[in-house]
């Protein structure tokens, strides 16, 4: 069984299919790996193990391409019916809140025969890279305990990388999917604003869209085929699809003309950060590939980044007045954690003028970013400005919460701009440190470009596989020290 929890979700659903293994022996194995792990890790904050082990052996399980895999979500904005659902919130915690209804994208999930497990550490709100909430305690990264899986899917990618499921949920708003997946070593998609529904209750118009962690290219992609789409009443449409994304896994493209950005656009970026992309530019050209250093005037404007933070503070604010309605009455600072106070006091300390002109400069950017890919097919970057930081160094304080270089948004700066254009990006792990910590690089395609993403992605790892890496949580002995 446990050898079934190391492959990919797609091999996992080819073994349930041939009858080699039940989703419940499936099931069960996550269950056990999750028990002997994550003490050490606290990836799982919510255990479905009752609940998993009926749906799984349930004749009306769902029949579709995932049918009895194991599925962690996180606990931030996905929520599943009769399950607990606290956004990283101390004050959802206390009043033992519970989802009364799936959300559209959990829907979609199950009916492609998933079976959720449990629910994912997140620090409050998702406003920060690293996931570190008061409410739950730090997550732990797999390949070395002491430094950060990231975030704000810190929960769901730290899972995944320990093996507990081959596959979770994120969303990524400012990077938190792609963070998360270049301090773990997996494959982080952030797709196109209005690709996937964030009914009933989400507005599809913002900075964050929904998506997975995976340890394989193809799992992204079959997985994008079975949560795409549309809902009734969305709020922005990505362009359609000419063929399923699983399609894509078998082309490959040659001569496509990809930028190359190793730098932030303050110049900052460390050594590991760049060796990781210089060694992805190089596998690139030696596909056949052109790449030449070129990229967005756009991203160099120092207001990008401080207009973004402006629209920071205010998704900090709603998040606050959403929990404040959730437990029926209006928070006060004492509710939520200090840095979460201080962006929402920034909020509300914001005129309607300078936010007017902060959704202004994001619809500046759009359109100057979708100029540049008028000529270039793809944009490579770092997907972090830094390796994985130690736990504890990375959460910004309070009184520093929109500082330039430690604040919120900062383990951004490479991947947030494209939630403000809404163009799809992706995260891989094509380089480990020589403390062997995964360091990804990050590919930006044009809006609706997904297809585009898959293809490359797909061939960068035929030319060069990670699925051999397993960080040390992999063997009994670290399972047991982690214990």
């Amino acid at each position: 069984m446990q050898e079934a929890l190391a492959l990919d979700a797609t091999s996992q659903a080819e073994l349930v299919r041939s009858k080699s293994i039940s989703p419940s022996e499936l099931v069960t194995a996550a269950l056990e790996r999750i028990d002997a792990l994550d003490n050490g890790i606290n990836a799982v904050i919510h255990r479905r193990a009752e609940a998993a082990l009926a749906e799984a052996s349930s004749p009306t399980l769902a029949d579709g391409p995932f049918r009895g895999v194991p599925l962690c979500l996180k606990d931030l904005g996905s929520h599943s019916a009769g399950d607990p659902a606290h956004d990283g919130s101390r004050v959802l915690r206390e009043a033992g809140y519970v989802a009364r209804e799936d959300s559209w994208l959990v829907s979609r999930f199950r009916r492609a025969g998933f079976v959720i497990v449990g629910r994912t550490n997140t620090p409050e709100l998702g406003l920060v890279g690293v996931t570190e909430p008061e409410s739950y305690g730090p997550t732990h990264n797999p390949w070395d305990l002491a430094h950060s899986p990231g975030g704000s899917s810190g929960g769901s990618a730290a899972a995944v990388a320990a093996g507990m499921v081959a596959l979770a949920s994120g969303g990524d708003g400012g990077g938190s999917i792609r963070i998360p997946a270049s301090m773990c070593g997996l494959v982080g998609l952030k797709p196109s604003r209005g690709r996937i529904s964030m009914g009933p209750t989400g507005d599809e118009s913002g900075l964050a869209v929904k998506g997975v962690l995976s340890r394989s290219v193809r799992d992204t992609a079959l997985a994008l085929d079975a949560i795409a789409g549309p809902g009734p009443g969305d709020t922005a449409f990505a362009p359609p699809t000419v063929r399923p994304y699983g399609a894509e896994l078998s082309e490959r493209p040659a001569n496509l003309r990809v930028g190359f950005l190793a730098q932030n656009a303050d110049g900052t970026i460390h050594p590991d950060c760049e060796a990781a992309v210089e060694h992805t530019a190089t596998l690139l050209e030696s596909l056949g590939h052109h790449v030449e250093p070129s990229h967005p005037s756009a991203l160099d404007d120092p207001q990008v980044f401080e207009r973004r933070q402006v629209r920071i503070a205010m998704t900090a604010l709603l998040g606050v007045i959403g929990l404040g309605r959730t437990v029926g009455r209006e928070l006060d600072a004492e509710d939520v954690e200090a840095l979460t106070w201080a962006a929402a006091e920034r909020a509300r300390a914001t005129s309607a003028e300078d936010y007017a002109l902060a959704v202004e400069a994001g619809a500046r950017l759009t359109r100057e970013m979708a100029q540049w890919w008028l000529h270039a097919d793809l944009l490579l970057t770092p997907t972090l400005p830094v390796s994985p930081p130690l736990i504890g160094t990375r959460m910004p304080k309070a009184h520093d919460a929109f500082n330039e270089r430690e604040g919120l948004g900062t383990l951004g700066a490479l991947t947030a701009p494209f939630n403000v254009t809404g163009q799809p990006a992706i995260s891989l792990p094509l380089w480990w440190n020589s403390a062997g910590l995964p360091i990804g690089s990050q590919l930006a395609a044009a809006h609706g470009r997904e297809d585009l993403l898959i293809q490359v992605a797909a061939q960068l790892e035929e030319a060069e596989p990670w699925a051999h890496r397993r960080p040390p949580l992999g063997s009994r002995e670290a399972a047991g020290a982690a214990s």
